[in-house]
């Protein structure tokens, strides 16, 4: 285990998931321009789920959609425990091997993924992927690095989609941005709806 993989599993992951809790209703705001795009995806994984505040958002718009859900840190893997027919995996990103699923959703797991590490997570993602990937991070047109409430080497912002568009037959779906003073605000964020080409259709 990385470095990186111990300090959110620890004392940081664990305050990280008590400061996210509370934005089910902004989360399913956002994800409304989304759900008009896909309709009701069979099963979607969450990469770094933390709480299970998307999941519980995306449950309003797809409420017979299966599932899953991969988180490092104990105590959100907790509160994820809480909601009923999510399958759940305690594991790093990088380890975890699920059933594919017909959309796979990051939303502020990219960020924190080490650059040397960017690539092994891109690969997870569209192996895991059936059909869509939605990404939601911060955006930049190059790779920064910002220090992260003290920490070096804990975010960097990128061109997330665009390097999976480069990297996979992958075409651009849908995209936004939501300010964080929006009446049901981000963290200023982008979000990414990205679609495989040539994907079997269900």
């Amino acid at each position: 285990m990385d470095a990186t993989e111990k300090f959110w599993q620890g004392d940081f992951g664990d305050h990280y998931t008590a400061r996210n809790l509370g934005n089910v209703r902004n989360n399913e705001a956002m994800f409304y321009t989304m759900q008009l795009a896909i309709r009701d995806p069979e099963s979607v994984i969450e990469f770094g789920a933390g709480a299970g505040e998307n999941i519980l958002a995306m449950k309003a718009y797809w409420p017979a959609t299966k599932y899953s859900a991969v988180e490092i840190n104990p105590k959100a893997y907790k509160h994820l425990s809480q909601i009923k027919g999510l399958d759940i995996y305690l594991e790093s990103v990088y380890d975890v091997d699920v059933e594919p699923a017909e959309m796979v959703l990051t939303k502020g797991l990219l960020i924190h993924i080490p650059p040397e590490r960017i690539n092994d997570v891109y690969d997870k993602l569209y192996k895991h992927a059936r059909r869509y990937i939605v990404i939601c991070e911060y955006y930049n047109p190059v790779p920064v690095e910002i220090p992260y409430r003290g920490h070096a080497g804990r975010l960097w912002k990128r061109d997330f989609a665009g390097e999976m568009l480069d990297r996979y037959p992958m075409k651009l779906i849908d995209y936004g941005f939501v300010y964080y003073r929006d009446e049901h605000p981000q963290d200023s964020l982008n979000w990414f709806l990205l679609e495989k080409e040539n994907h079997a259709v269900l």
